[in-house]
């Protein structure tokens, strides 16, 4: 996707309590004394009427039906398409920058590594995206047994958060594995107190060539 103004497309990934909503709060911050323009905010799944009620066939378990995983992975990827074809590239293209808590990363490494369906993924990413990406994408790392303990404090788990160890373990090894070989990921120890947290994503921000 070509663009001839100076928008950009920022992601922030992780696994269950990484720390995404309050690393998302604080580049939002950044993005708008950065630009003086609010960025446009999205969530995958959902962000749009149709992908929100993707979402929720997605989060919500049902014993009586159960999500196959193959039909996970073709529900996450037809709620992308619209959010990027009816939200994201349009909001780009008029010269907002965009937001995003999850994208394209994330189906890599929970549907590709934790369910082991690469070659779906693969597949379905380049049908739906093509060659469209974020500018940054920022991925908070963090060890799968202490995320889930901060997640379980939130409150009652979803669906997807209340998958086995190994399965988080596969989808860290392959988020790390990706962002070995993308110089646009940038991987930040989320296992450190919020503050370092934060201090780390405010230096790699400042630190860009926008």
């Amino acid at each position: 996707m070509n663009r001839e103004n100076k928008s950009k497309f920022i992601v922030i990934e992780g696994l269950e309590g990484a720390g995404k909503s309050s690393a998302i709060s604080l580049v939002g911050d950044f993005i708008e004394k950065h630009t003086g323009l609010v960025p446009v905010c999205t969530r995958e799944p959902g962000g749009t009427p149709l992908a929100e009620r993707m979402r929720d066939l997605i989060k919500i378990a049902d014993e009586t039906d159960p999500l196959c995983d193959e039909a996970e992975c073709l529900l996450l990827y037809a709620a992308r398409a619209q959010l990027v074809a009816n939200v994201i590239k349009p909001a780009l293209n008029r010269g907002a920058w965009v937001l995003g808590d999850r994208h394209n990363l994330s189906s890599l490494a929970y549907q590709g590594g934790g369910r082991g369906l690469m070659p779906l993924v693969q597949v379905l990413s380049k049908a739906t995206l093509g060659d469209f990406k974020p500018d940054l994408t920022l991925y908070l790392d963090i060890d799968p047994a202490q995320g889930l303990q901060r997640a379980a404090k939130r409150g009652e788990l979803d669906r997807i958060e209340k998958q086995a160890l190994d399965f988080f373990e596969r989808a860290r090894a392959t988020f790390l594995s990706f962002a070995k070989e993308d110089d646009t990921i940038a991987v930040i120890d989320a296992g450190q107190t919020m503050a370092e947290v934060h201090k780390d994503i405010l230096a790699l921000l400042q630190s860009q060539d926008w």
